[in-house]
């Protein structure tokens, strides 16, 4: 596919692929303890693997496994999912400058592939989108080769995860590796005071609302510090006008 051979051709593919390598070990085990959390809340196998490929979103999958354990009702489970998702569409938004020339498939497929650590290295890397041809190449080569570790890593260990599940002690503490990888980048994303305060508005409402049921307490976390921040930018003109 002429598409994909001239990214995986272009020099800042591999240069994607290299800066994203730090933190492949950390996905892949949060990748191997997500596959077997599939495994053992009582999926098939075949379910397990259509979840890793289909779903590809781990935070997701880990608050939607006990609610599928739990019996909760579908609606549920769609709605945590999509919370805890909320924050892919602030990062198709960003991005969207950088790949509307690309027809729709292609943005799609690089929607399907670019997760939280491949969009922090690539914004980081590139603060504005580029204005030729050549320079719009480099900037999406070097984003597929973000996503393509990032994505290999994350499947390639989740399906060792499928296969080896009963073999692979909780000991092991996988689960604290991965939150381990996700501090690491909330801590990189928190780069705003604004970014600080939904950070810690949504674990404190976290914590207060752990009592409730179906994980929902997930819901409520993110409800409460898109709702804050919200108000606080209306509000951010208003204070400016009056000083």
């Amino acid at each position: 596919m002429f598409f994909l051979s001239r990214l995986y051709r272009h020099p800042a593919f591999l240069v994607g692929m290299r800066e994203v390598s730090p933190q492949s070990p950390g996905i892949a085990a949060w990748g191997l303890m997500t596959g077997v959390a599939m495994v053992k809340s009582g999926m098939s196998v075949f379910e397990a693997s259509a979840m890793t490929l289909l779903v590809f979103a781990g935070s997701s999958q880990l608050a939607a496994i006990p609610l599928i354990v739990a019996g909760a009702p579908v609606w549920v489970i769609l709605a945590t999912g999509f919370c805890v998702n909320l924050r892919f569409v602030v990062f198709s938004l960003h991005l969207r400058p950088y790949l509307m020339h690309l027809p729709r498939w292609q943005r799609m497929f690089h929607g399907y592939l670019t997760a939280d650590i491949s969009y922090v290295l690539f914004t980081r890397k590139h603060p504005k989108p580029a204005e030729t041809p050549p320079e719009r190449l480099a900037q999406e080569a070097y984003l597929a080769g973000n996503d393509f570790l990032n994505w290999a890593s994350w499947v390639v260990a989740s399906f060792v995860g499928v296969a080896l599940a009963n073999l692979i002690p909780p000991s092991w503490g996988l689960g604290f590796a991965g939150i381990l990888c996700l501090l690491g980048i909330q801590c990189s994303l928190a780069s705003s005071r604004m970014r600080v305060l939904s950070a810690a508005v949504a674990g404190v409402a976290a914590v207060v609302a752990y009592s409730l049921p179906l994980k929902l307490n997930i819901v409520v976390a993110i409800a409460v510090a898109v709702i804050l921040c919200l108000t606080v930018e209306k509000l951010k003109p208003v204070s400016g006008a009056t000083t």
